[in-house]
């Protein structure tokens, strides 16, 4: 029995780790003005690679990498986490940034509609985010 407690307690800290850096990735996209914020639990799906999508756009390239680096910094200031894997900053048209349960994709906006990961993923649970307007992130169900 105190294993069994053990694995439900751990389970549910993971949890609320994840919860809360899923909020952290929103928030932090949100504050440099990234576009369309989507969340996607993946969970559900069978043969899963990760919990959740994270995906957003913004117009220009260079918006592209300061929300990237956004996210970076305030999921090390209010997670303790490290991103595990990175890929896109050598052209900032689509930065992954991998933190293992959680997967963020940041495009530039055409690219977002040319891959269209939403509609590849379209099984899973779908959570819009908007600022609201006292500038607070909430979500919105699709």
């Amino acid at each position: 029995m105190p294993f069994d407690y053990h694995n439900k307690l751990m389970g549910k800290k993971r949890k609320e780790n994840q919860d809360k850096l899923v909020s952290t990735i929103v928030e932090a996209i949100a504050e440099k003005k990234g576009e369309a914020i989507v969340s996607l639990e993946m969970s559900k799906l069978p043969n899963h690679i990760c919990k959740y999508f994270i995906i957003c756009h913004a117009d220009s390239t260079t918006q592209v990498s300061a929300i990237a680096d956004n996210v970076e910094d305030k999921v090390i200031e209010h997670c303790k986490e490290k991103v595990w894997q990175k890929a896109g900053y050598e052209n900032n048209i689509w930065i992954i940034l991998d933190y293992v349960d959680v997967v963020v994709h940041i495009f530039q906006t055409e690219w977002r509609y040319f891959y269209k990961l939403e509609s590849l993923w379209a099984d899973a649970n779908r959570v819009n985010y908007e600022v609201n307007e006292k500038g607070e992130v909430v979500p919105t169900r699709a």
